[in-house]
């Protein structure tokens, strides 16, 4: 397939047309905690799901993705699930990976791995809280850190350059339960993979700059303390 190849790292995609997806894979944990690489299965939480259609939605016909699939029964898995995912969608040749989630602690094996996508020009989007600790891997130097921002519309993002996020976006999913900072990220990962499936050879900074130029918001929402 040719076109911008997006990877996403989350629960597998289901219900989406195949020429829309490009290849797919599972990482889980084994009994014996071993990793085990096997076919993708069917997304059972429908958050990967729900997350795809949103990329898709500005990114299609020139986007496809590559379905990382770490979550099945819940929405926990390991840093070594997400670095081989990782791993997996850098040598399918994607260009930007979005990661709808966070963990807790740093791991050298995560790490590693998102120094390497950034070594090769590979644009890494996390999702990241919008108070509280920090997560991995939004945490690591060069990841485009991305959350919810309920100021935002549907086609609308914002510039927060905060401690906490670089962008917010959009929090809910139509229909669903589904809401929040991973839901925000998707939005501002869609936005990122419209521009580059427009501008072939865009470097990070040019997408952080477009990404600012087009933001509806600049800095955070400031509420009054009555």
């Amino acid at each position: 397939m040719s076109g911008l190849r997006v990877g996403l790292i989350d629960s597998g995609v289901s219900g989406l047309p195949t020429a829309f997806v490009a290849a797919s894979r599972s990482f889980q944990s084994g009994p014996d905690g071993k990793l085990v690489e096997k076919e993708a299965e069917d997304d059972r939480l429908g958050h990967g799901s729900a997350l795809a259609r949103i990329l898709l939605d500005k990114g299609a016909p020139a986007c496809t993705l590559l379905n990382a699939q770490v979550f099945s029964r819940q929405l926990s898995c390991s840093a070594r699930q997400v670095a081989a995912a990782l791993s997996w969608l850098l040598d399918q040749g994607v260009s930007l990976v979005n990661m709808s989630f966070g963990l807790r602690e740093d791991r050298p094996v995560l790490r590693e791995a998102c120094e390497r996508a950034q070594a090769m020009g590979v644009i890494l989007i996390a999702a990241a809280p919008a108070r509280g600790e920090p997560v991995f891997p939004a945490s690591y130097p060069g990841v485009t850190r991305a959350t919810g921002d309920a100021r935002c519309s549907i086609d609308e993002i914002s510039f927060l350059d905060t401690i906490q996020a670089d962008f917010g976006a959009y929090v809910r999913v139509a229909g669903s339960a589904i809401a929040g900072a991973s839901v925000g990220c998707a939005h501002v990962s869609a936005h990122a993979s419209h521009f580059l499936a427009s501008s072939p050879g865009a470097s990070g900074t040019q997408l952080r700059q477009w990404l600012v130029d087009r933001s509806s918001y600049h800095g955070p929402e400031r509420r009054l303390v009555q």
